[in-house]
């Protein structure tokens, strides 16, 4: 990476096979990183093979995502992750964050109802996802997600109620 008063400029990528947890690509409209998604994935066959996350993907995790992948645990391992799914085959998840508040995820966009993803996220761009976003990912791989079903009008309510919260 060079450096200049100006701008700061990154060097060429690797080729695909080279690339390592510290040069993760441009995040995509509707995709993780690769590195981030191979990550989870190695995790997913740990856990599904009926062995322990390994101790090199938990700090590849750390490494990636910073103090909020342990936070991300905490809220995993406190079974704070709700899928709450209607007969449409509609999928949104729920996370009782830290605070006691609960906020919304939709992890086939990449969202989160928190102000934490709209500021560091969204509007500054020096985090891929928040905590409870992670933490559904994390909840997915682990497969200790609370599972809800509901009816369509259910749903809909559920999300107009969250939107006149945050009004």
């Amino acid at each position: 990476m060079r450096r200049d008063a100006n701008h700061v400029t990154s060097p060429p990528s690797p080729a695909p096979e080279n690339v390592g947890l510290a040069m993760a690509a441009p995040i995509g409209p509707l995709t993780l990183p690769a590195v981030v998604e191979e990550l989870l994935s190695e995790m997913a066959a740990a856990v599904r093979d009926g062995a322990p996350i390994p101790d090199e993907h938990l700090l590849s995790l750390k490494f990636v995502f910073g103090s909020s992948a342990v936070q991300a645990l905490d809220l995993v391992d406190r079974q704070s992750v709700t899928l709450i799914s209607s007969p449409s085959g509609r999928r949104v998840y729920q996370v009782l964050g830290s605070s006691g508040r609960t906020y919304t995820c939709l992890a086939s966009c990449h969202y989160c109802s928190c102000p934490a993803f709209a500021f560091s996220v969204l509007r500054k761009g020096d985090s891929l996802v928040c905590k409870h976003l992670l933490a559904v990912y994390l909840s997915q791989v682990t497969r200790t997600c609370q599972q809800l079903s509901v009816s369509d009008k259910q749903l809909t309510d559920l999300l107009s109620a969250e939107k006149t919260q945050e009004a």
